[in-house]
């Protein structure tokens, strides 16, 4: 005798879910309907105009996650923060260049729909679109039962900016004495979390005890668009670093042009209080400096002149200010001094 009582639903796809969760991100996305019969949000593909003052325009891309913050947001149960974040990691490489970010699209892999989870990491998402002047176009949600145990997701991002051929910040621009301003990090981003998570097991500490780590570690990446975008509108930036995996010396190294190198002055360096907890556990400077941002979220090159006029576009939270500068060598990171933690 035949089963006919086979379906996708008892495989654990439920595709009704997964419509309603299409269908509330079009209800909370900005509305931009390209034709009368077309909008991005529940389409195949989505479609966006390129600007038209933008003389000779080129997209720049870029794709990230969060990380194992996933696992903080997870057992904290607060997942808003993480949208944001997970727009940050995207649009803040993209300024780096000199794009304006333009769209933004998710993909979200899940274990079985949650649509009170979904929905919160969606609003992350749109706040983190609404700071960066970017339009979320589209995405995927996948329910994936067997590949992910119970309650366990991940989330990627896609982003593309615009910038104009003859406006692409490179570092042709870099020269000797140049100053190297840092601009203050929002906390740990979403790099290093596997080794936060490793500090937090072995000292036998749980989250929900502790109020000042449940604040911190879920603290949304600070984005830079705004700022950054209003620098080079002015002319004021000769290169620039997002501060990611691999710290200040490995992302600084990244943008150094061959004749060249940074000398940077850690004892000037600015440590949030999360990561002076972090070392008093007994992480070393060295692994502090290899696998976190330690205070700088964003570092800009810049004449010596610049420096004032630069500080006018930051608020006070994150004021730039001068970590290093530019000195003749062969692209290495020269690094003086300790972090006073």
């Amino acid at each position: 005798m035949k089963n006919n009582n086979l379906t996708y639903e008892k495989s654990g796809v439920n595709i009704k879910a997964a419509d309603n969760f299409v269908k509330f991100i079009s209800s909370i996305s900005k509305k931009r309907v390209n034709s009368k019969n077309f909008q991005n949000i529940g389409g195949f593909g989505s479609i966006t105009n390129i600007p038209k003052h933008i003389k000779n325009p080129q997209l720049v891309a870029s794709t990230d996650g969060v990380g194992t913050k996933i696992e903080i947001a997870n057992e904290l149960k607060i997942f808003d923060s993480i949208g944001i974040d997970l727009v940050a990691m995207c649009v803040n490489d993209l300024i780096v260049q000199g794009a304006k970010p333009l769209i933004f699209l998710d993909y979200i892999s899940i274990n079985k729909i949650e649509l009170k989870k979904l929905k919160e990491i969606v609003k992350g998402i749109i706040k983190g679109c609404k700071i960066s002047n970017c339009e979320l176009v589209g995405g995927e949600t996948a329910e994936m039962p067997g590949t992910y145990s119970k309650g366990k997701f991940d989330i990627a991002g896609f982003s593309v900016g615009i910038v104009d051929k003859n406006k692409i910040i490179n570092k042709s621009k870099i020269k000797k004495n140049d100053l190297i301003i840092g601009i203050p990090s929002s906390g740990i981003h979403s790099n290093g979390f596997s080794l936060v998570r490793h500090v937090l097991k072995k000292k036998k500490i749980k989250l929900k005890n502790n109020k000042f780590l449940r604040k911190e570690l879920i603290k949304p990446t600070k984005i830079y668009v705004k700022e950054i975008l209003n620098l080079t509108s002015k002319k004021l930036i000769n290169s620039c670093a997002n501060i990611t995996g691999g710290g200040l010396k490995d992302n600084i190294k990244r943008i150094l042009p061959s004749g060249t190198s940074a000398k940077i002055e850690l004892d000037k360096i600015k440590p949030n209080n999360i990561f002076k907890w972090l070392h008093k556990q007994g992480i070393n400077d060295k692994e502090m400096l290899k696998t976190f941002n330690c205070g700088v979220g964003f570092c800009i090159i810049t004449k010596p002149e610049n420096l004032k006029k630069i500080k006018k576009f930051f608020s006070k939270d994150f004021q730039p200010y001068i970590i290093g500068k530019i000195i003749n060598g062969k692209k290495d990171i020269e690094l003086n001094g300790k972090i006073k933690w």
